[in-house]
């Protein structure tokens, strides 16, 4: 499978998943919220390793600085966005604040041009300027 139809598997469920968050959220405190969602996770590591605990071990003797690069990025989506995500959405109306909070692809792209050097494109700049127009008709 390409890295289009992979891209559009996770836009499907990461589609879905906010309208299960919110439901679970009417009665929960957003933090004790992510307890419960880290839980989910947990369930899915241990399934993971049941399927790829080889290969896991493998790489656990090879830790490298992408590594770091990787436990960090799980601590900043993982924790601190997951609990800035959770008080706008158990506060705010779903169908506006998936589509703010989804405005990432913005700054992706804005750190990719500075930090990474990639390349400006038309078809990118397009792309970013309707993800503006979208925050600007969602405001």
């Amino acid at each position: 499978m390409n890295s289009f139809l992979w891209a559009i598997l996770t836009a499907v469920i990461w589609g879905v998943v906010p309208l299960l968050e919110k439901s679970g959220l009417f009665k929960i405190d957003p933090i004790v919220g992510l307890f419960y969602r880290c839980l989910g996770v947990m369930i899915g590591i241990v399934l993971l390793f049941l399927f790829k605990g080889a290969e896991i071990r493998q790489s656990l003797g090879n830790f490298h600085a992408g590594m770091t690069l990787l436990i960090a990025g799980g601590f900043l989506a993982s924790i601190l966005g997951q609990v800035f995500f959770y008080q706008a959405l158990k506060t705010g109306e779903a169908s506006k604040v998936v589509p703010l909070a989804g405005i990432y692809p913005l700054v992706s792209f804005i750190l990719g041009v500075m930090i990474l050097g990639e390349k400006v494109t038309l078809a990118k700049v397009g792309g970013m300027s309707l993800i503006l127009m979208g925050v600007f008709l969602l405001k």
